[in-house]
């Protein structure tokens, strides 16, 4: 006979079965499987199995032999049918290793799998049940994959494991209370609540060094749920003391001093015992650039600011006008020009301010730029440059009434308000004699265009009677307040890395300045939240390249964030855009759902102790779910993030 008469032989062979059943008619195989039964049934009349130890009473398994296919710290547990869904994945067990009397932790990473007593769950009878629709259900157990964390000290402590759970050992399923004391999870900054727990809350401690100031990455893909995670981060944040500053790309978050109103939402926030509630009016505040409008024009607290060109570092600026090697030697020699011209017009320093000579020799052009500079200054420099340059025969000179032209100067019309001065033409022409600036009208009109269009924005702060001042960052500083940065008017990425730039060294100023009082008054400082929506758009791999002075900018704020309680964090839907870099300068992750398998590999490399089965559920995560691993944790968790209580404007 051949194998598939064989096999047609043994379907025709199980459906006669599944006939003479219907008929009532015993078969050899209905027989064993009525035998096993009516073992289940004896036994469960005489009061369930008889237990070598009363104390394993309250276990829901026991370990398995090993196979030679085995891993290292991972064991297989079988289950009894009344506890197949009492370990679900993610949950904590103890194992109690009776006989050489050790005990072990672990999390339960594969499971609970259903598996019949005495038949393979792929075996011929079964499946042709299920085809015939039969109704029989065999006598079933549970399998659970388990993972262990540690060797369980007297103390309560965890030691990494010298030898494994010897089989048949009971293993017990933690309750919530001492689950989380063995996860370590909690903290006042509440995100919600650890999958395979019923409620073991997770969340991070404002005020611990270790945590926030190291920084976090928020990653995702559209839909993940980042927008909910990053709401409920800053609310409970600001509510435990911290002063946050979100710098809002799309302006989502302009409205978070409502409660919330999306249905699905309330459901959820219901099912928590938690309610719909806004940020307190007086602890938020929305800032927009003058000129450029805002995301939610009625909110009670609305505040235009302007740039400080002043604050820029003249090479972040070159960076960010993208400006070729010539026009940077230009810009470079006007910038140089500015300054000694401003100590001489008195401007800056002015006299009888020693904090401003010690200012002016402090001052690190990487990290800042020269005060009282500006665009407009900048622009007439650089112009009267361009006129020097001119061969001779295209020039207008000026006239001084002598046939000698001592400072050979070309006659322009300044329109700064620092060069109609009395005497500050002169200056500058003396101050050009000193420099010697190159020639070449060509680049000298570029970087003139270049500064033009950057001062066309009208976002510049330029001392006027109407024009709008600087945002004071201090004010942002105070405890439990939310500044939320509109940036959803700015028009282009060159604008936004202007703002993101100018208030990431401010706040770093006022931060370094707050850190100095409050340790010379013995207190703590205000721990500060920086949190940098798309942050791929400032900080991608392509824009790093052409921006290394800004990324450096950056960095150095990372780096001495921890010990001026400075934290940063970064949101994006596209990971892949960051460069490794930024990723390395984070310690805390939340992983909503990533399907890229490129980031995925990416973040195996820097998100340390996630085991395999959590990066194997990642690409397919519901929303509102992700992997969290932050540095109090015992180990990284599964977390159902806690719905957003406040308002968000782009809500689905």
């Amino acid at each position: 006979m051949s194998e598939s008469n064989g096999a047609l032989a043994r379907q025709q062979q199980l459906a006669d079965g599944i006939a003479r059943g219907a008929r009532g008619e015993p078969h050899e195989d209905d027989c064993a499987l009525a035998r096993q039964q009516q073992l289940a049934d004896d036994i469960a009349r005489a009061g369930g199995p008889k237990l070598a130890n009363p104390d394993d009473a309250d276990s829901v398994g026991v370990t398995m032999f090993d196979l030679p296919g085995s891993d290292d710290l991972t064991v297989t547990v079988l289950l009894g049918r009344e506890h197949l869904q009492r370990a679900p994945s993610q949950s904590l067990v103890r194992i109690e290793s009776r006989n050489d009397k050790r005990k072990y932790l672990g999390v339960v990473t594969a499971g609970p799998f259903a598996e019949p007593d005495g038949l393979r769950a792929d075996s011929d009878i079964l499946k042709a049940v299920a085809t015939h629709r039969g109704d029989y259900l065999p006598p079933f157990h549970g399998r659970v994959q388990v993972t262990i964390l540690g060797e369980e000290l007297k103390g309560g402590e965890l030691t990494p494991p010298r030898l494994r759970p010897l089989p048949n050992s009971p293993v017990f399923v933690l309750k919530d209370d001492e689950a989380a004391k063995v996860l370590k999870c909690g903290g006042d900054v509440r995100l919600g609540l650890a999958v395979g727990h019923e409620q073991v809350e997770v969340g991070a401690p404002a005020k611990a060094k270790s945590v926030f100031p190291r920084h976090t990455a928020i990653l995702g893909t559209t839909g993940g749920g980042k927008s909910t995670t990053v709401s409920g981060l800053v609310n409970r944040a600001r509510a435990a003391g911290m002063a946050v500053i979100l710098l809002d790309v799309e302006g989502e978050y302009t409205v978070m001093h409502e409660p919330s109103d999306h249905k699905g939402m309330q459901e959820g926030l219901r099912a928590r015992n938690l309610t719909p509630e806004g940020v307190p009016v007086k602890d938020m505040t929305v800032y927009h650039l003058v000129n450029r409008g805002a995301a939610n024009p009625a909110h009670p607290k609305l505040r235009p600011f302007s740039l400080q060109f002043a604050r820029l570092s003249p090479y972040a600026v070159m960076e960010i006008l993208d400006l070729s090697d010539a026009q940077q030697e230009r810009f470079l020699k006007a910038y140089d020009i500015a300054k000694p011209l401003l100590r001489e017009l008195k401007i800056f320093p002015q006299e009888g301010h020693p904090e401003q000579e010690q200012l002016a020799l402090d001052i690190d052009e990487f990290e800042r730029g020269y005060p009282r500079v500006t665009i407009p200054l900048l622009i007439d420099i650089v112009r009267a440059c361009a006129l020097r340059a001119e061969p001779k025969g295209d020039k207008k000179r000026t006239r001084k009434g002598s046939e000698d032209d001592a400072d050979d100067a070309p006659t322009f019309d300044p329109w700064c308000r620092e060069l109609k001065a009395p005497g500050a033409v002169q200056a500058l022409n003396k101050r050009m004699n000193a420099a010697n600036p190159p020639g070449n009208t060509v680049s000298w009109h570029a970087v003139q265009g270049r500064l033009s269009r950057l001062n066309r924005l009208n976002v510049f702060f330029d001392e006027q009677p109407n024009s709008k001042r600087p945002m004071t960052h201090s004010e942002m500083l105070r405890p439990g307040a939310l500044s939320v940065i509109d940036l959803s008017d700015t028009g282009f990425s060159e604008l936004n890395n202007l703002v993101i730039a100018d208030i990431l060294r401010g706040i770093q100023d006022a931060q370094d300045t707050a850190c100095e009082a409050a340790e010379q008054q013995k207190k703590s400082p205000t721990p500060v939240l920086i949190v940098v929506e798309e942050a791929h758009e400032f900080l991608s791999e392509e824009r790093i390249g052409r921006t290394p002075v800004l990324f450096e900018q950056v960095a150095k704020i990372a780096k001495r964030g921890r010990k001026r309680w400075l934290g940063l964090c970064f949101v994006t839907q596209l990971p892949s855009h960051l460069p490794k870099q930024v990723l390395g300068l984070c310690n805390s992750f939340i992983l909503h759902k990533l399907q890229d398998p490129q980031v995925v590999t990416l973040l195996k490399r820097t998100v340390g102790g996630v085991d395999e089965g959590l990066w194997d559920r990642l690409p397919n995560l519901a929303p509102g779910q992700a992997v969290v691993s932050f540095p109090h944790f015992a180990r990284p968790l599964l977390v159902s993030i806690d719905p957003s209580q406040a308002k968000l404007r782009m809500t689905d």
